[in-house]
Parts: structure tokens; C-alpha cells; sequence
């Protein structure tokens, strides 16, 4: 759901969308091993330190300084066509991985060029529908890490976690793969099977092997699952929203769900494991708390320019004591809602701290189907808190233990519950 946050600008004169895999994502969509692909390193940071916007590039060998002289590419491909041993190789094919190592060459697992089965692929996660495992990957301590599961699919019921690390896929070492090329080596048809190596804490690592399906969910629930659990939030008048990510129908579902929440006295937002989505998403419904004032700032690429972005529509939810539940799968678009009402005192965050995917990426069609995912900015929070690579803090820590886990027990609710009384 990359690893992904993305801003819809003027979409129908530009036909761009702005998304961060902030993962975003993210983006949190490209990064969903479940047929997605190409998920993004919510971890990067690209010239930033500590909350601090820097850009310190490193010293560049004699030969960069230089023009460049595009008669050596053209020396190259005609180098490859006469002399490679496998004369099959298609020019087409030659060409996109042109355009992809012309993108890598930023050094930006944020920054990827989408051929058009790729491209594909992504509008349709857009959609919340596809094939594959359900989870989303990034890159953290500079390992391959599962950012999220998807709820009820097939990586959430094999056992995986926010933050598991993968250490190979189907016995091929992970160490120097991108989330891109991790993703596409995940992905494949409903009833394939992928093994993934994985790490969980300081666990001794294990084989999963997983069934991949077709994976289709409904970005809000209102039921936590458990009948006992329902009952009680129902008497103590307290309202349960889970965003599980900011896509397209996250808009009209939590429209239904705030006009249940505007009869109980309590809110509980539920963000853990949401690695994010649309910004425009984000902003509706920050914007149900935050009256006229800043949801989001945008840092652009010359550092000194910032766009705010601010709340729009009626606050219905403001006077709601809300409590807020992250944990480290809350990405992107989750953690700019969950750092604005957090800075306003809005609501009372709880859970651990967040992933911390704070950038922005531009997302440009192209007139064969391809696209071009390009980082243009990072996000901070009204209060000027960076969210890269910070993650959102929570006002009251909990974890949930692997025995807690196993047992299907859930302190960090159970907290929020508390706080409502």
C-alpha cells in the first residue's frame, strides 16, 4: 500500500499523481509483494540527518565533472549488438533497461522507472485487487523488511509481521536487492507458491512458504473481528475505525463510517499496519479533526520553498476524544494523519513508533504505458517534525509481544479502551 502517499495536483491538467511510500511507499501500493511490485525503502533518506533537511552530496569522481557525450551510449548498444553471445535479445528490451538504470542512477529506492506491465500492475492495486501475497516491503536498518501485511491475506495468515526481515526469496539472497526487484520475484499468479526466509527479531531465521491468491479488500473496517471486544467499545460508546490504506475507497467508506462515529462519545482510529496511500486521502480525513489550519508542509527540492497543505471540508470529529493506534507498519500517508492530530492535541497517540516513510513521489505517464516514479519532496508535520526516517512517536508506548501476538491479545487497544473510560 509503497511501500506510497499520493497528492492528486490539478489531476486534470497535469495527469500526475503525487504519492509518497511516506513508502510510501509505499508507497505504499508499488511495494505490496502480493502481485504489486516495486515497492520503495520507506527508510531512505537521502541527505538527511536527524529531523534535519540536508542535502550533502558525496564527492563525484573526475569523470562526472565532465560533458557528458552521448555517442558512448550509442557506442554501447552498438558494442552489445555485435558482439553478445545471444544475438535474441530484443532492442526493446535493451531499451526500457536503459531507462531503468538511467532512473537508478539517483540512488533513490523511491526513484523507479515502471514498464508498462508494471504500470499496469500498480493501477490496479490502486484499485485494491490483486494477485500475489499481500504484503508490502521496504528497506530498514538496510535490510528487506516486511513493512505491512494486508489483513486477512495470505502474508498476514502464514505468520509474517511489520517488520520481519527477509532474508532470501525462494533461497536467493537478499542482501543487495531493492524493494523493486524483491517485489517482482514475490509476485506471480493465485495458487503459485513463493518461500520466503525470514527473521523475526532475534528469532533463529525460517522457511514460510506462501500460496499467493487474489487479494481484494475494503480500505475501512469498523469491527475489530472480535465479537467480545465489539460489545465492549458498543457499551462504553466508544466508535472503531481501522484504516488499512489510503486508497481510492477509503473516501466514501470512512464518510460512512464518521456518520456512525458522530452518535458515540469516543473515537478510536486505527492505523497500525496502514503503510499509507493517497496525500488527498490523508488530508479528507485529517481534516475531519483539523479545522482551517495545516494538515501537512512539503519541503521541494531547493529546500527553501515549502508548500502547506492545509485541512478542507467540516471538522465533524473535532470535539471526539480520540485515541490513535500506530505501530511500526504505520507509513506514509498514516503517519502525516496521525502527526497532525498528534501536534493540534487532538488525539492521544498510542502503540510504537512509526516506520518514518516521509517523502513524495511524482508519478509521470508515459505515452507507451510506462511511468516514471521520481522523489520531489519530503513531508514534515505542522509543528516542522520531520517524518522521514523519525517515524511518528507515540504519547503512550506499548508493544505487543510475540506471545501476546500468538494469543490474539492486543494491549495497544486494550490501552486506548482505558484512556476512553
Amino acid at each position: 500500500m509503497e511501500n506510497e502517499i499520493l497528492q492528486n495536483k490539478d489531476l486534470k491538467k497535469t495527469k500526475k499523481i503525487i504519492f509518497t511510500t511516506i513508502l510510501i511507499g509505499i508507497s505504499f501500493f508499488l511495494g505490496l509483494l502480493v502481485g504489486v511490485s516495486n515497492s520503495d525503502n520507506p527508510n531512505f533518506i537521502h541527505g538527511e540527518q536527524k529531523g534535519e533537511l540536508k542535502n550533502k552530496k558525496a564527492e563525484a569522481p573526475d569523470y562526472l565533472s565532465k560533458n557528458v557525450d552521448f555517442k558512448l551510449f550509442w557506442k554501447t548498444w552498438d558494442t552489445i549488438r555485435d558482439k553478445y553471445i545471444d544475438s535474441s535479445v530484443l532492442d526493446s528490451q535493451m531499451f526500457y533497461g536503459a531507462l531503468s538504470g538511467l532512473v537508478a542512477s539517483l540512488n533513490d529506492p523511491y526513484s523507479i522507472f515502471l514498464p508498462p506491465d508494471t504500470t499496469k500492475a500498480f493501477n490496479e492495486e490502486l484499485e485494491g485487487k490483486f494477485e500475489g501475497i499481500g504484503a508490502e516491503i521496504g528497506i530498514k536498518d538496510e535490510k528487506l523488511t516486511i513493512i505491512a501485511p494486508l489483513p486477512n491475506s495470505p502474508a498476514e495468515k502464514s505468520g509474517l509481521q511489520a517488520g520481519d526481515k527477509i532474508l532470501a526469496i525462494d533461497q536467493i539472497d537478499t542482501s543487495f536487492m531493492t524493494p523493486s526487484q524483491a517485489a517482482q520475484m514475490i509476485r506471480g499468479d493465485k495458487g503459485t507458491t513463493v518461500t520466503l526466509t525470514i527473521k523475526h527479531g532475534e528469532e533463529k531465521e525460517k522457511d514460510i512458504t506462501i500460496t499467493r491468491d487474489e487479494i481484494y479488500y475494503e480500505s475501512i473496517k469498523t469491527s475489530t473481528g472480535n465479537a467480545q471486544t465489539d460489545k465492549l467499545l458498543n457499551d462504553k460508546n466508544i466508535a472503531y475505525i481501522k484504516i488499512t490504506n489510503f486508497n481510492q475507497d477509503t473516501e466514501a467508506l470512512f464518510e460512512k463510517a464518521v456518520q456512525n462515529a458522530i452518535n458515540k462519545k469516543y473515537i478510536i482510529l486505527d492505523l497500525r499496519n496502514n503503510p499509507g496511500g493517497f496525500l488527498t486521502t490523508a488530508i479528507k480525513v485529517s481534516s475531519h479533526w483539523v479545522e482551517n489550519n495545516i494538515i501537512v508542509k512539503e519541503v521541494s527540492q531547493n529546500k527553501e520553498k515549502i508548500q502547506n497543505f492545509s485541512s478542507n471540508g467540516v471538522a465533524k470529529l473535532k470535539d471526539k476524544k480520540t485515541v490513535i493506534l500506530v505501530n511500526q507498519g504505520s507509513a506514509s500517508a498514516a503517519e502525516i494523519v496521525a502527526g497532525a492530530l498528534q501536534d493540534y492535541g487532538l488525539a492521544t497517540i498510542v502503540g510504537e513508533t512509526t516506520f518514518g516513510k516521509g517523502s513524495v513521489q511524482d508519478l509521470t505517464k508515459l505515452s507507451d504505458g510506462s511511468s516514471i516514479k521520481l522523489t520531489i519532496a519530503k513531508w514534515l508535520t505542522p509543528n516542522d517534525r520531520a517524518i522521514d526516517q523519525e517515524g511518528i512517536k507515540p504519547d503512550i508506548e506499548i508493544k505487543i509481544s510475540d506471545e501476546e501476538y500468538n494469543n490474539n491479545k492486543d494491549p495497544q487497544l486494550d490501552k486506548a479502551i482505558e484512556l476512553l473510560q
